[in-house]
């Protein structure tokens, strides 16, 4: 048996995914539901969501395969908060607030390299992998300072399924694992750690929300992309089963599991289409499957940008194995297809939503009975927003 297989709430699903597609069935919500248009064009409501979900919760900051080697490091900007990611000597991968102790300049200028110490710029100050002030510049002349007590600010970070997760608040106490509800357990089948990093690319779009709202239905697929992913005669169904871990959601589109599984005995079924549909990790990131020179997926981070009516997203493409000469250039293409898809198609739409929407268009944003992946996702945007920090690790260990 594959070894996706061998998670049984997976084999379940895949089981669910077959069965309804064979049948033309799925599974629908009771009712048309709602969002508020002010919550997509609110400054007001941007800056709570700013500092009251993406502060405070976890949030995905890399692939394990971005930090491969001992030294190697990446530094990034979430929500307004500047980070630095370091995999030290001892294989663990660190994570802090990337600001100089002494008057908070970046102490890592690149985006990514390999280093084991990290000088700032300004004035000198050095830190070590740990974020340990090793050295303060003409320490004879600055005066006498505690080093131990003035290290570069560490934030909480845990390595889980070959994804690196962190919080943006130095001080939480949220249990990263208890956030993840067990989904990582379902991503562990894909076996990201052994994947390959090929590249990423990030650019602007609409609301945060808006653009995620996209990749939680295929509602959109044959109607938006029907002259891409559709090109050359492909079907594109329209439906989705949903499956939720918390506030992290998987959809499965039935017709393709039935097609791709349906026929064969259960001992037979390839891990590769057991994990098909999108892996979407709240807050903002959507995992998909892709056949370009080789087995791969692109993890989509959505992340709010600097007003409400702008977001920054991050497309991160991983493989399973390292191209060879041969498929380099079919992967360069498959990438650069789908950021065309996202930008020309996706959100191309998502900024005519958002000039709608702040033109008073709209008072609400329906969600039909066959979209219930949205709706779950904003209601868990609200419930996270009205709970104060004691109670969030008790939230996350409720039933969605």
């Amino acid at each position: 048996m594959a070894r996706a297989m061998e998670n049984e709430q997976i084999a379940h699903a895949t089981r669910a995914g077959v069965r309804h597609g064979l049948a033309g069935t799925f599974e629908l919500a009771p009712t048309i539901q709602t969002v508020a248009a002010e919550e997509y064009i609110s400054p007001v409501r941007f800056e709570r969501e700013r500092a009251g979900l993406f502060r405070r919760i976890p949030l995905l900051m890399s692939a394990s395969a971005e930090l491969r080697n001992a030294g190697d490091y990446k530094t990034l900007v979430m929500a307004g908060v500047p980070v630095l990611l370091v995999r030290g000597s001892d294989g663990v991968v660190r994570g802090f607030i990337n600001g100089c102790a002494h008057r908070g300049a970046s102490v890592a200028t690149l985006a990514s390299g390999n280093a084991r110490r990290f000088t700032c710029p300004y004035h000198g100050w050095t830190y070590g992998e740990k974020g340990d002030l090793l050295a303060v510049a003409s320490a004879h002349d600055f005066g006498a300072i505690d080093r131990h007590k003035h290290g570069l600010k560490a934030l909480p970070v845990v390595e889980r399924a070959g994804l690196i997760f962190g919080i943006l608040d130095a001080k939480s106490r949220l249990d990263i694992d208890v956030f993840l509800a067990n989904f990582d357990k379902m991503l562990q089948a894909f076996n990201f750690q052994d994947w390959h990093f090929f590249g990423s690319k990030a650019f602007s779009g609409p609301n945060w929300k808006l653009a995620f709202d996209g990749y939680l239905d295929y509602y959109h697929l044959p109607v938006l992309h029907k002259n891409t992913f559709g090109r050359g005669g492909v079907s594109l169904g329209n439906r989705a089963l949903y499956h939720s871990w918390g506030p992290h959601q998987r959809l499965v589109p039935p017709d393709r599991a039935a097609n791709a599984l349906g026929h064969l005995p259960e001992a037979e079924w390839s891990d590769r289409y057991a994990l098909i549909g999108v892996w979407a990790i709240f807050p903002g990131v959507a995992i998909a499957s892709f056949d370009g020179g080789g087995r791969g997926v692109m993890i989509s981070q959505v992340l709010p940008g600097d007003h409400v009516g702008q977001s920054t997203t991050r497309l991160t493409y991983l493989m399973e194995k390292p191209p060879s000469a041969e498929q380099q250039q079919a992967a360069i293409e498959q990438f650069d297809f789908l950021e065309t898809v996202v930008l020309t198609e996706d959100y191309a739409t998502g900024l005519g939503q958002q000039r709608a929407l702040a033109a008073g268009a709209l008072e609400h944003v329906m969600f039909g009975q066959n979209e219930s992946g949205a709706p779950r996702f904003h209601a868990w945007v609200d419930r996270i927003l009205e709970t104060d920090d004691a109670n969030l690790t008790a939230l996350f260990t409720l039933k969605s």
